[in-house]
Protein backbone atom coordinates (compact mmCIF):
# COMPACT_ATOMS: atom_id res chain seq x y z
CA UNK A 1 0.00 0.00 0.00
CA UNK A 2 1.40 3.49 -1.26
CA UNK A 3 1.19 6.11 1.52
CA UNK A 4 2.13 9.81 0.91
CA UNK A 5 3.77 11.74 3.52
CA UNK A 6 5.02 15.63 3.16
CA UNK A 7 7.58 16.92 5.28
CA UNK A 8 9.63 19.69 5.45
CA UNK A 9 12.69 19.98 3.05
CA UNK A 10 15.20 19.90 5.58
CA UNK A 11 13.91 16.99 7.01
CA UNK A 12 13.40 15.36 4.04
CA UNK A 13 17.55 15.90 2.92
CA UNK A 14 18.07 14.20 6.70
CA UNK A 15 16.00 11.45 5.97
CA UNK A 16 17.64 10.89 2.42
CA UNK A 17 21.17 11.02 4.14
CA UNK A 18 20.48 8.74 6.60
CA UNK A 19 19.03 5.94 4.48
CA UNK A 20 21.89 6.48 1.96
CA UNK A 21 24.40 5.83 5.46
CA UNK A 22 22.84 2.72 6.27
CA UNK A 23 22.62 1.58 2.76
CA UNK A 24 18.73 1.64 2.05
CA UNK A 25 15.90 3.09 0.38
CA UNK A 26 13.82 6.33 2.11
CA UNK A 27 10.79 3.72 2.18
CA UNK A 28 12.53 0.76 3.62
CA UNK A 29 13.85 3.37 6.45
CA UNK A 30 10.88 4.96 6.85
CA UNK A 31 9.34 1.55 7.46
CA UNK A 32 11.71 0.47 10.04
CA UNK A 33 11.27 3.89 11.91
CA UNK A 34 7.49 2.86 11.94
CA UNK A 35 8.23 -0.75 13.39
CA UNK A 36 10.30 0.35 16.10
CA UNK A 37 8.04 3.08 16.96
CA UNK A 38 5.48 0.34 17.06
CA UNK A 39 7.24 -1.97 19.12
CA UNK A 40 7.45 -4.57 16.35
CA UNK A 41 11.30 -4.48 16.05
CA UNK A 42 12.82 -4.15 19.03
CA UNK A 43 16.41 -4.51 18.77
CA UNK A 44 16.87 -5.97 21.75
CA UNK A 45 15.17 -9.10 21.20
CA UNK A 46 16.38 -9.57 17.92
CA UNK A 47 19.51 -8.83 19.40
CA UNK A 48 19.16 -12.09 22.11
CA UNK A 49 17.74 -13.94 19.38
CA UNK A 50 20.64 -14.17 17.68
CA UNK A 51 23.13 -14.49 20.75
CA UNK A 52 20.62 -17.22 21.10
CA UNK A 53 21.22 -19.01 17.97
CA UNK A 54 24.65 -18.46 17.51
CA UNK A 55 26.29 -18.24 21.10
CA UNK A 56 27.91 -20.92 22.54
CA UNK A 57 27.29 -19.97 25.88
CA UNK A 58 24.11 -19.58 27.61
CA UNK A 59 22.58 -16.42 26.85
CA UNK A 60 20.53 -14.28 29.81
CA UNK A 61 17.02 -13.32 29.06
CA UNK A 62 16.16 -10.77 31.28
CA UNK A 63 18.72 -8.11 30.53
CA UNK A 64 21.25 -7.25 33.76
CA UNK A 65 19.87 -4.33 36.39
CA UNK A 66 22.41 -1.68 36.94
CA UNK A 67 23.64 -3.08 40.26
CA UNK A 68 23.59 -6.43 39.39
CA UNK A 69 25.74 -6.04 35.98
CA UNK A 70 28.17 -4.05 38.52
CA UNK A 71 28.57 -6.73 40.91
CA UNK A 72 29.10 -9.24 38.00
CA UNK A 73 31.81 -6.98 36.52
CA UNK A 74 33.75 -6.32 39.97
CA UNK A 75 33.86 -10.07 40.33
CA UNK A 76 35.05 -10.44 36.79
CA UNK A 77 37.82 -8.02 37.16
CA UNK A 78 39.04 -8.90 40.78
CA UNK A 79 39.61 -12.61 39.42
CA UNK A 80 41.41 -11.43 36.31
CA UNK A 81 43.76 -9.19 38.72
CA UNK A 82 44.27 -11.95 41.10
CA UNK A 83 44.84 -14.52 38.13
CA UNK A 84 47.14 -11.82 37.19
CA UNK A 85 49.22 -11.53 40.44
CA UNK A 86 49.45 -15.45 40.38
CA UNK A 87 51.11 -15.59 37.29
CA UNK A 88 54.07 -12.72 38.19
CA UNK A 89 56.98 -14.04 39.36
CA UNK A 90 58.12 -13.32 43.23
CA UNK A 91 60.31 -10.16 43.55
CA UNK A 92 63.47 -10.96 45.29
CA UNK A 93 63.31 -9.52 48.84
CA UNK A 94 65.35 -6.36 49.57
CA UNK A 95 66.32 -5.32 52.81
CA UNK A 96 65.35 -2.03 53.77
CA UNK A 97 67.17 1.01 53.44
CA UNK A 98 68.16 3.82 55.46
CA UNK A 99 65.78 6.40 55.66
CA UNK A 100 66.60 10.26 56.75
CA UNK A 101 64.83 11.60 59.63
CA UNK A 102 62.20 13.82 58.32
CA UNK A 103 63.14 18.15 58.51
CA UNK A 104 67.25 16.68 58.49
CA UNK A 105 69.06 16.98 55.04
CA UNK A 106 71.63 14.48 54.24
CA UNK A 107 74.22 17.12 53.01
CA UNK A 108 74.42 19.95 54.61
CA UNK A 109 74.22 23.58 52.64
CA UNK A 110 77.24 25.54 51.64
CA UNK A 111 80.16 22.71 52.13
Amino acid sequence: MAVSVRMDPLLEKELEQAAKRQGVTKSQFIIDAVERALGRKDAHRLYLAVQEKYADYPVPTEPLGDSALKARLRAKHEQSTADWLAAQPLAPARPPTAKAKPGKSMKKAGR
